[in-house]
């Protein structure tokens, strides 16, 4: 019997933790929360007037920005997490994260919270994002670089900078290129800054809000935010328009 993978891995995961997964991951004021009061303000600054949220597991996103009075979308591959998700309320499909089942432009904006450093290879999931999102993109996760100790973070830009993160991250996790915890499962080394670049390539603006540390300095929270939002904005088009 072949040894499973870590997306397989991670999916047993969340069926094994479903009934119990808000009780131990959702807590009122956490950086997921602080990221989606940003979000529900600026759907009104993009005139957006339809969300889908990217990796719902139990919905609370998808709840919370219903109440803004927009149309919101979950999906979810984790069947367990889904119900979990539709008992509570909201739509919700089956879906995975590198490959939106939605046509080009589906969507005014396109959300994300902790989702993304499950993920092996996030830029898929993020040409997917670009792809059905018409107007914005928000994604709310960890920032490797403003975690732990200052000589930890000034270690970890150092190493960045140095293009030195893939093998250092090989040896970190003996190989296997993700860590394993009872607390979040399968996890890959993120920062909100990795995605950045393709971003700011897709939007007219980006831009990033701290979601817990403080932003210090000209560096704006890089060394200093364990987590944060990345925001990114396209303005009207003549030529366009979202479906």
């Amino acid at each position: 019997m072949s040894k499973p993978d870590a997306i397989q891995m991670q999916r047993s995961y969340y069926n094994r933790t479903a009934t119990s997964y808000d009780e131990d991951h959702v807590v009122a004021g956490d950086e997921h929360f602080v990221a989606l009061e940003y979000v529900r303000g600026l759907l009104s600054v993009v005139r957006a007037e339809s969300v889908l949220d990217v990796g719902a597991g139990t919905g609370r996103a998808v709840r919370f920005l219903t109440e803004a009075g927009v149309r919101v979308v979950g999906v979810e591959p984790v069947e367990a997490l889904r119900k979990q998700a539709e008992e509570r309320g909201g739509e919700y499909v089956d879906g995975s994260a590198d490959e939106l089942p939605f046509p080009d432009d589906s969507f005014d904006v396109v959300i994300a919270t902790g989702l993304m450093h499950h993920l092996k290879q996030p830029e898929i999931a993020l040409r997917e994002m670009m792809r059905v999102a018409c107007r914005g993109i928000m994604i709310s996760d960890a920032n490797r670089f403003g975690q732990g100790p200052p000589k930890a973070r000034a270690a970890k830009a150092a190493i960045h900078r140095a293009h030195l993160w893939p093998a250092f991250d090989y040896l970190r996790t003996q190989g296997k290129g993700y860590m394993e915890s009872e607390g979040d499962g399968i996890s890959y080394s993120y920062s909100v800054y990795d995605s950045l670049p393709m971003l700011s390539d897709w939007a007219d603006r980006t831009f990033m809000i701290p979601t817990s540390g403080k932003a210090r300095g000209w560096l704006q929270g890089f060394a200093t935010s364990p987590s944060a939002l990345l925001v990114a904005v396209r303005e009207p088009r003549d030529h366009w328009a979202c479906k």
